[in-house]
């Protein structure tokens, strides 16, 4: 299916808006939409993840988790708190919300990798105690499809 973003254009650095704060940053999530997902979705996984951070397994920025089938559009911001009946998962800096992008100074351009995930049940099996791990491990088994934007930030040095 389909993601497009008002805030992210596919394969494109993004603006500074939604960099994480300590790197100058205002650490507020994007807007998202999709569409043409599969007739038997129940729910909705959104996530954020850096491939290219220095660490063996990536960076995860953000996992809102259960959001409803009825939901197709998050607003610039939505990543501050729980949404629609989703809640979110800690991210790799401890917090339950959107945390945006921080590369190191002078590395090459890091991916972003923000997914809509639609799942077969109504809710996965999870609470917002588990990690973005077992998260994953839940989508292994019920997902559906999966709708995939990428955008690049790079802090220079």
């Amino acid at each position: 299916f389909t993601l497009t973003s008002s805030d992210l254009d596919e394969g494109q650095p993004f603006d500074a808006t939604f960099a994480h704060d300590s790197v100058g940053g205002q650490n507020v999530s994007p807007q998202l939409a999709w569409s043409g997902f599969p007739t038997e979705t129940r729910s909705f996984v959104v996530n954020c993840f850096d491939p290219d951070a220095p660490t063996p397994s990536g960076f995860w920025h953000w996992n809102l988790v259960n959001l409803p089938a009825s939901v197709t559009e998050l607003a610039r911001g939505a990543g501050a708190g729980d949404v629609h009946g989703g809640f979110h998962v800690r991210n790799d800096y401890g917090q339950r919300a959107y945390g945006g992008a921080a590369p190191p100074g002078g590395d090459r351009p890091h991916r972003y990798y923000f997914a809509v995930h639609a799942v077969d049940v109504d809710a996965l099996d999870v609470t917002p105690d588990v990690s973005n791990a077992v998260v994953g491990f839940n989508l292994a088994f019920h997902t559906l499809a999966r709708a995939i934007l990428v955008a690049t930030y790079q802090v220079k040095a």
